[in-house]
């Protein structure tokens, strides 16, 4: 196993403990618990983002940056909606 493959396996997790802590936040009973799934969540958020970041540094999360064109249709498409 190599080092990107690593990352991936690490971003994964990530991604799938926010989800978990995202859901425990809006089931939560009592605000207290949604304070501690907030405080985790945002933690885990915070891990998250280093790690893309270090993935996208070495090359290995690239982005595509959508042309102007393209964020403009896709706001047109869903300007309606809200």
């Amino acid at each position: 196993m190599n080092d990107k493959e690593i990352m991936e396996g690490i971003l994964l997790t990530a991604k799938g403990v926010c989800d978990l802590y995202m859901h425990g936040s809006i089931e939560s009973a009592t605000p207290k618990v949604q304070d501690a799934f907030n405080c985790a969540l945002n933690s885990a958020l915070s891990m998250q983002s280093g790690v893309y970041a270090a993935m996208a540094d070495h090359g290995w999360y690239p982005s595509d940056v959508a042309p102007p064109q393209q964020i403009r249709q896709v706001k047109e498409k869903f300007a309606n909606i809200l």
